[in-house]
C-alpha cells in the first residue's frame, strides 16, 4: 500500500509560471510534474559520491588538515 501525503509549497509567480507552460506542453497535472521534478531530486541525491558529501568538512575546524595528517603519522612512527 502506498501512502500519499498532501502538501503546502509556495511556488514563486515566475516558476509557476514555467510549470504551466511545461504542463501544458506535456499535456499532464502540476502534480504530476512536482512529482517527476521531486523523483528527479531523490535520484540525483542518491548519486552523491562519498567523496562530494565529504567536501568541505574539514573548513571549520581550526586545525590545519596537513597539520593534522603529520601528527598522525608521527603516532604510527612512535608505534
Amino acid at each position: 500500500m502506498i501512502t500519499i501525503m498532501r502538501t503546502i509549497i509556495d511556488i514563486p509567480e515566475d516558476m509557476l509560471t514555467q510549470l504551466e507552460s511545461a504542463r501544458v506542453r506535456q499535456k499532464c497535472s502540476r502534480a504530476s510534474l512536482i512529482r517527476e521534478a521531486i523523483q528527479s531530486f531523490l535520484k540525483k541525491q542518491s548519486n552523491v559520491s562519498d567523496l562530494d558529501r565529504a567536501f568541505g568538512l574539514w573548513k571549520e575546524k581550526e586545525l590545519d588538515g596537513v597539520d593534522y595528517q603529520n601528527a598522525l603519522r608521527r603516532e604510527w612512527e612512535s608505534s
